[in-house]
């Protein structure tokens, strides 16, 4: 039986049930009026799907600061109980799509990486060793600037909804963890719009989770993602967690 999310997707986005991954597609016009016309289907959904209003440069939408939290305390303090549960103390972790703060709880004692759009953001965040400014939407830019097996653990703090090639990714973040390591992503109700992919932008909370689960899935390589809701409360900002080891 088709998963909510597969529903609510295959109502706004072309059908991928007669092609095979790496096969191309002839695809409609997208939400912008672009002409996709024949592209490799890489993705979970087609070109369509991770769309954004704004497909502006992001280095140039990120190039000014924004020292500011995106999930209220009692979400942050959640996510920390979780990162302090599944993510490796002393290790090496990769802070994906950093800012200038990371949620870390300090007994982790980790060092930290972080990676992100500002430098001036990840410079003020305490808890990162060092910093790289990479954008992951950036085509020409095909790989994560690490060696393999080199983190111990990875986290991406609301920040996956722009995501535009969530697959490839998965993937690479895959590459640079070593064996049984996590990958937490988290995500609240909260972002920038114009830059969130229209499959975010389009579906519900719930389907958010399945999505990310997905990724996971179609990535390859990963356990059985586990899918966490975090929300501290009716009151706060909702968090939930989708996770997984390095198989």
């Amino acid at each position: 039986m088709p998963s909510i999310l597969t529903q609510a997707i295959t109502v706004r986005y072309p059908s991928r049930s007669a092609t095979r991954r790496g096969s191309t597609v002839h695809g409609p016009r997208g939400r912008n009026g672009r002409d996709h016309g024949r592209q490799a289907l890489t993705e979970l959904f087609p070109p369509a799907a991770y769309e954004r209003d704004d497909e502006s440069s992001d280095a140039r939408f990120y190039s000014e600061p924004r020292k500011v939290v995106h999930i209220d305390e009692g979400a942050i303090a959640a996510l920390g109980r979780l990162y302090e549960r599944v993510l490796p103390a002393g290790g090496r972790l990769l802070d994906l799509m950093s800012s200038w703060r990371s949620h870390l709880p300090g007994s982790l004692g980790a060092e930290v990486v972080g990676l992100g759009m500002n430098a001036e953001e990840m410079a003020d965040n305490p808890q990162l060793a060092r910093h790289v400014v990479h954008d992951v939407n950036d085509a020409a830019a095909p790989a994560l600037p690490f060696e393999d097996e080199s983190f111990d653990g990875a986290m991406c703090a609301v920040s996956i909804q722009y995501v535009t090639r969530p697959v490839w990714l998965f993937r690479e973040v895959r590459r640079v963890l070593k064996a049984g390591a996590p990958f937490v992503v988290s995500f609240s109700n909260r972002c920038f719009p114009t830059k969130a992919v229209a499959v975010w932008l389009n579906t519900t909370d719930a389907h958010h989770v399945e999505l990310v689960q997905a990724y996971f899935e179609a990535a390859g390589g990963w356990t059985k993602p586990v899918a966490e809701n975090r929300s501290p409360g009716p009151d706060g900002d909702p968090l939930y967690a989708v996770w997984a080891r390095r198989a």
